[in-house]
């Protein structure tokens, strides 16, 4: 295998890990116990369904659904269907039957995978919508016959993926291996849907080229070591960030261990000791959180403060990459920060943050602890890496240094342009909105963007967030929505003011350190939506936003506090399934409060004015 050789399509991805020939390249959990897949079993069964897809007829371009959590067989059938020469169509696993009917019926798929029953279940109840005829199933199915008694495609032709394969060839076959030279770089290799903070779905349409560019660079200057580094794989793979770092990982040798739910990732970490953790700011903000209320009285307290005074005067040490070796950080290190780390498993030495913006000070929280968390920046359209910061080069509150086979351009408006390898071909069936993406042959990311003199990318906010006050002011939410995150006390922020006159909050909070509050402050309550209208807590609330104030311009200034009653969720779509915020669909949830909230502050200025 050439080392230096990149690779040109996601075919040549696959056969480069197979001609590693680990012994372990993904590790699962089954009877409570952890197993491996060496590179010779990913030939075996990889294979045993790319045979099985030609098998039923499917064809180079026919579009294929994955509807799985995360596991090995997501991975498995995604190279199978690139092998075949179809295109992956990766749904999220807690998408509904409607959001799923949508994306199924768009790319007209015909095969899909399932990962469990309930998936099943979710597909026949949606089967007469789409063009679905045949599913292979993860699990081993609980039993035949069709939804309601109904005679239909998808409950008469299921099969297991576990039999094709373990029919699957324990030897390399050279006419399966020559899969590999069917496959070209302008071939489509998958479409996502995006998940949206607005409007319908769009199918982007990515090549084997875009993605194999892209990620042979994004993560050239980390040092990884293959057959010994190991990370989990817990970001649904649904989304371009988490299957780019998945393939950019075992094609450098890393192992992956697999968590389909969410909620196993810390027992994971402790158990499998991981050495590299990628994952979306909120996942950051959730440690940061449970952090601070783990210290939140006492001699505890204390400690903490202490340390991060410690930390905070060896911060530059830390982004340099260097090791403080005065007493006082060693001693702030083995009481405090040593123990985040071991919270994690232990041996983390490269953390990445990507999907979303981390924020200034939670980078400088993880550094004064010790921990550099180099952010990355990108969109499912560009495959998705632009810029990253790296070992050898990063700044912290920088999303790092454009690519290097990635041109940028920052448009008068101050919108970040692209174009390069990893650009996408167009959304699928959509040629409106695909012409409206570019502007000549720059593509619109519809992100500001700031680049400093020495070749740092900093992402202000959306373009389509920016809110136009009353007054003519334009403000980017998402720095101040940052900044009150970092606040134990806040779980999530949503800056609303569009047409107003002043910028309000929306504060989701953190309930269980809320509740804590509440109950250290005598503070009585029979529901959360009790809780939330509390004077005491509305006063809590209004501090916090005060204390953030202090540090923004006078027109950014938030003069309302509004206290949401219940926590976000994927389900009633206050946050896309990769955890952002849809910041509209907040305002629309809680749109007779708020009103009610400036009509108030109006009716207050009126009266003041008489």
């Amino acid at each position: 295998m050439d080392e230096n050789k990149k690779p040109r399509t996601l075919a040549d991805i696959f056969f480069q890990i197979v001609e590693r020939d680990l012994p372990r390249v993904m590790m699962y959990e089954a009877d409570h116990q952890w197993k491996t897949i060496s590179s010779r079993d990913l030939y075996r069964r990889v294979m045993g369904v790319a045979v099985e897809l030609r098998r039923r007829g499917v064809q180079k371009g026919d579009r294929v659904a994955i509807l799985s959590e995360n596991r090995p067989e997501w991975q498995i059938a995604d190279f199978a269907i690139l092998l075949t020469g179809a295109v992956t169509v990766p749904i999220y696993a807690t998408l509904t039957g409607e959001q799923i009917s949508f994306m199924l019926r768009h790319s007209g798929a015909k095969t899909a995978f399932v990962s469990t029953e309930t998936q099943l279940k979710k597909l026949r109840s949606i089967e007469a919508h789409t063009a679905i005829e045949s599913v292979l199933m993860m699990d081993a199915a609980e039993g035949g016959g069709a939804a309601n008694g109904a005679a239909n495609n998808v409950a008469n032709n299921v099969t297991s993926m576990a039999a094709v394969m373990e029919a699957g060839p324990t030897e390399r076959v050279a006419e399966l291996d020559a899969l590999r030279e069917a496959i070209q770089p302008d071939d489509l290799a998958t479409l996502i849907y995006t998940s949206g903070t607005t409007g319908v779905p769009k199918g982007v349409m990515l090549t084997h080229g875009n993605i194999a560019s892209n990620l042979s660079v994004s993560l050239d200057e980390f040092d990884f070591a293959a057959g010994d580094d190991l990370a989990v794989s817990f970001l649904p793979l649904s989304h371009i960030t988490a299957r780019h770092v998945d393939f950019a990982e075992l094609y450098r040798g890393v192992t992956i261990a697999y968590c389909p739910y969410l909620e196993d990732m810390v027992r994971i970490m402790r158990e499998l000791q991981p050495t590299i953790f990628v994952a979306v700011p909120r996942v950051y903000e959730k440690i940061y959180n449970g952090v601070l209320q783990g210290v939140s009285k006492g001699f505890k307290k204390e400690v903490y403060r202490w340390a991060m005074s410690v930390g905070w005067a060896h911060m530059n040490q830390i982004v340099a990459g260097q090791r403080p070796r005065r007493l006082v950080w060693k001693l702030a290190n083995a009481l405090f920060f040593k123990k985040v780390l071991n919270a994690m498993g232990g041996k983390v030495r490269v953390f990445i943050s990507g999907g979303a913006p981390l924020g200034r000070e939670l980078a400088e929280w993880y550094a004064q602890i010790g921990l550099v968390v180099h952010e990355g920046y990108g969109l499912t359209e560009t495959s998705p890496v632009i810029a990253v910061n790296s070992p050898r080069a990063r700044k912290l509150g920088t999303v790092g240094k454009p690519l290097p086979n990635v041109q940028v351009h920052i448009a008068g408006d101050g919108e970040l342009l692209v174009r390069g390898p990893s650009v996408f071909k167009g959304y699928w069936n959509m040629p409106d909105e695909t012409a409206a993406a570019f502007e000549d042959d720059w593509f619109k990311t519809g992100d500001i963007a700031m680049m400093d003199t020495d070749g740092f990318l900093t992402i202000t906010d959306r373009k389509k967030d920016l809110i136009k006050t009353s007054g003519g002011k334009f403000l980017a939410p998402q720095p101040i929505e940052n900044s009150l995150k970092t606040n134990a006390l806040v779980a999530e922020a949503a800056v609303i003011g569009e047409r107003r006159r002043f910028p309000s909050a929306v504060i989701i909070p953190s309930f269980a350190a809320l509740e804590a509050w509440a109950a250290q402050n005598g503070v009585s309550y029979s529901s959360r939506s009790e809780l939330a209208a509390d004077p005491k807590v509305q006063a809590l609330y209004e501090e916090i936003v005060a204390q953030v104030n202090e540090n923004l311009a006078r027109f950014e200034r938030m003069k309302k506090v509004f206290v949401a009653p219940m926590e976000l969720s994927i389900e009633d779509g206050t946050l896309t399934p990769t955890l952002k915020l849809r910041r509209r669909n907040v305002e629309a949830m809680y749109k007779a409060q708020i009103d009610r909230m400036y009509a108030d502050a109006e009716s207050a200025v009126t009266a003041e004015r008489a």
